[in-house]
């Protein structure tokens, strides 16, 4: 591999981008694709849409062509999951989320709540929603969901999820509060389309009644999205 491959790739690794790593095994030529590329110097075409396909999944896998057989190596960011609101619910789902491989942040400004020692190895951040989720830079490997009940809290971080890619957004509350939080996003002139992206009542429903089991429905919801090949 070239010193500006290596390069190149590492820096996607530092930024956290989803690259694949395609090596022509014969001389060791390589090349990056991203999500998106529609072709790589160097790569056949049916490479190229092999090592693409295999991104999208997360694989690595060879790949035989008529030239010489390949590698593709996929390096992706681990999925990501932004938790609105540090109520007990949020306790649970943070630490079920982080064992299932979720990098994990929790945001509220109110101090009382967001503290070190109910989070314990968690990223907390106190900002306003909107700003926090704001400089986290949501991609298509964040899950966004938001707990406090709090318009004034909730409300602004799904704004700023719904103007990102994020792939899945959810939002707890019944359906009462659901249809409330929904018109008010049709107030700010989201479109039908943008508010269809939230789940709400946030979660899969299994019955859940306390903060645990909440947290499970959740996770399982937000897991089924990411693998289903929405991120």
């Amino acid at each position: 591999m070239k010193a500006g491959t290596l390069d190149r790739l590492l820096a996607d690794r530092r930024a956290k981008r989803s690259v694949a790593l395609v090596t022509r095994l014969e001389d060791g030529f390589a090349a990056l694709l991203h999500p998106g590329d529609r072709a790589a110097e160097g790569v056949p075409r049916e490479v190229v849409v092999e090592a693409l396909r295999a991104l999208a999944k997360g694989q690595s896998l060879p790949f035989e062509q008529d030239e010489g057989t390949y590698f593709i190596r996929s390096f992706i960011p681990d999925p990501r999951m932004v938790i609105v609101g540090a109520v007990h619910i949020a306790q649970s789902l943070a630490e079920m989320a982080r064992l299932a491989g979720f990098h994990v942040v929790v945001v509220d400004p109110r101090q009382a709540f967001a503290r070190s020692d109910r989070f314990v190895g968690i990223e907390i951040s106190t900002d306003w929603p909107g700003q926090a989720l704001e400089e986290l830079e949501l991609d298509r490997r964040t899950a966004v969901v938001t707990l406090t009940h709090d318009p004034k809290l909730d409300d602004p971080a799904l704004d700023a999820a719904l103007a990102s890619p994020a792939f899945y957004i959810g939002s707890l509350g019944s359906k009462k509060t659901h249809r409330a939080r929904l018109e008010r996003l049709a107030s700010r002139g989201f479109a039908e389309a943008d508010r269809e992206r939230i789940r709400g009542p946030v979660g899969l429903s299994i019955g859940s009644v306390t903060p645990a089991e909440i947290a499970v429905s959740i996770l399982a919801e937000v897991i089924g999205a990411l693998r289903s090949g929405s991120s």
